[in-house]
């Protein structure tokens, strides 16, 4: 049988199942998971259908002599299936497709919004997910406990992951004096969003900016200015970065060495819409292309892998949250998407490549393929 970094990676997760219980190996179990989610399976029936419809392509690759498990035994063993372990498996596997070119990692939250139980009063399972811009790859996910949010689940994941020389961005609730701390312990440098809940550091930015830039201050700040055009809107963003001012409550911010202000205005037909925000960087000011380029691509976390987790995976209809499902569920999606994004040949969407994959088994094995550097 061919082995595959699919075994490599995935083949040594410890099963949670009892000895009497393993009819069915769980890499076989994971493997045909993951195959079917690629071709587009969303649920334990249509995984079990991929299998049994796939028999003799699958035995290339795993020993089916007890044939193909039923959608129980997926539910069951994806529900049992310690996630933290998967996850850890994950970003192993991820980390060799990243070729450590890690120049901008982002970091954000998104929620299964179907997993919400409103029987049990339980909200629906929320996760901080890691992608990689210039790779445009999933590095990792970690869980946010029910009774907890992002700032406890954020340290964790950052702990997994390897980011020497790499610029970490986080969105305004993962900009906390700790995180800071964990991402320059990793070797690292961030780029911070600041809002009105960071108190006196938000007031005080705002008000060094408008002083600086009314010409009242004569202290040096570097200026970079972006247009864009398409879909009928044109997008400008002016970027004004400067040095740490001394008075500034900057206590207990590690290697905190910038500041940055972003006004962003955006034209749709006969409406204009101006927005301003601001940032902290351990990055110097004399950087300020490189703080403005990790502040757009930011967003890339929502626009490329969370919409497309939606849109082409429906991750947001999947509703069982027993056990370990929906993280499970998560990471197969993650494995599908990155195996999807590498596919080169085929310019097509990720949705049209699950197609594609589901029609023509050999486009399959390429995906397939692509699971190693």
């Amino acid at each position: 049988m061919k082995k595959t970094a699919i075994h490599q990676y995935f083949g040594d997760i410890i099963d949670p199942r009892v000895e009497r219980t393993k009819k069915h190996p769980l890499i076989n179990i994971i493997f045909i998971a993951l195959c079917a989610v690629i071709c587009g399976a969303e649920d334990w029936v249509s995984i079990e259908r991929f299998g049994n419809l796939h028999k003799k392509w699958l035995r290339q690759f795993i020993d089916l002599s007890h044939g193909v498990p039923s959608h129980d035994t997926f539910q069951r063993v994806f529900s049992l299936l310690s996630s933290q372990l998967f996850t850890q498996q994950f970003i192993l596997w991820a980390e060799t497709l990243a070729n450590k070119a890690k120049k901008i990692v982002a970091l954000d939250g998104k929620s299964m919004r179907a997993t919400k139980n409103q029987i049990k009063q339980l909200g629906p399972l929320h996760m901080v997910n890691v992608w990689c811009c210039e790779n445009q790859l999933v590095l990792g996910q970690e869980i946010v406990d029910s009774k907890s949010n992002e700032i406890t689940a954020i340290p964790n994941l950052l702990e997994l992951l390897e980011l020497e020389n790499a610029i970490v961005t986080l969105d305004a609730m993962g900009t906390q004096k700790e995180i800071s701390k964990n991402i320059i312990d990793k070797g690292a440098d961030y780029v911070l969003a600041l809002k009105g809940n960071h108190g006196n550091l938000h007031d005080d930015v705002g008000l060094y900016f408008n002083s600086l830039l009314t010409g009242k201050l004569k202290d040096e700040y570097q200026y970079h200015q972006t247009l864009e055009k398409g879909h009928g809107r044109i997008e400008e963003r002016e970027y004004w970065t400067t040095v740490l001012p001394n008075n500034l409550h900057s206590e207990g911010w590690h290697e905190l060495n910038s500041i940055t202000k972003i006004r962003a205005k955006r034209i749709i037909g006969d409406e204009t819409s101006v927005e301003e925000r601001y940032y902290i960087s351990s990055l110097k000011a004399d950087l300020n292309t490189e703080i403005a380029d990790a502040i757009r691509k930011h967003w890339q976390v929502e626009n490329c892998l969370h919409w497309r987790l939606d849109v082409s995976f429906n991750e947001d209809r999947w509703k069982s949250k027993e056990g370990h499902a929906a993280a499970n569920m998560g990471l197969l999606n993650k494995i599908a998407l990155n195996l999807l994004k590498k596919e080169k040949t085929a310019k097509v969407g990720v949705k049209n490549k699950r197609l594609m994959a589901g029609w023509d088994i050999n486009y399959l094995t390429k995906v397939l393929a692509l699971a190693k550097n």
